[in-house]
């Protein structure tokens, strides 16, 4: 079997497993491969083939078996702050729980305690804003959502975040 043929089938296998968004080092891994500007390289080759696509710096997904829509973007922002605390807060929670009217469509809000930016990919931006308070300060007013395997603020949360970033209030349905 080809290394082509290898690397397709780890994330065939990967988006049956719940997955499907991998980087450079977590293929090289699965592969059994060394993490080396060649494997890089590879990478970039699989791209350009129509094999893989790059959906953010470092993170790909198999083209022909890409993981479920709904979620992927939950899957992107977990890798691209994987080693950091990350939240889905701000206007994107607000949206979701009906405190704003506006239906947030391609944006993804989240606060993190790794560093702001700002991510554009196939399924929409991500937006990350840092924040210095303590974790054992957010800890209780944030909740684990099932359904995108990762964690929201709490109504009172996601307005003391939109307080906090300096953010528009004016969208808010009862202030």
């Amino acid at each position: 079997m080809s290394k082509s043929d290898k690397l397709l089938l780890v994330f065939a296998n990967a988006v049956k497993a719940g997955g499907g968004i991998h980087n450079t080092a977590e293929l090289a891994f699965m592969l059994g491969e060394p993490y080396t500007p060649a494997f890089t390289k590879f990478l970039a080759d699989r791209v350009k083939k129509g094999q893989l696509r790059r959906v953010a710096q470092g993170l790909y997904e198999s083209v022909l078996t890409p993981p479920e829509p709904e979620t992927a973007i939950y899957k992107i922002i977990k890798k691209l702050r994987s080693d950091e605390l990350s939240y889905i807060s701000l206007e994107s929670q607000l949206s979701h729980t009906g405190e704003i009217s506006q239906v947030m469509m391609d944006r993804v809000t989240v606060v993190t305690k790794g560093r702001s930016g700002t991510f554009a990919t196939p399924y929409g931006v991500i937006e990350f804003t840092h924040t210095k308070r303590p974790v054992e300060q957010l800890a209780a007013n944030l909740y684990f959502d099932p359904d995108i395997k990762m964690y929201r603020a709490n109504i009172e949360q996601a307005l003391t975040d939109l307080k906090y970033c300096q953010r528009n209030l004016h969208m808010l349905e009862h202030e």
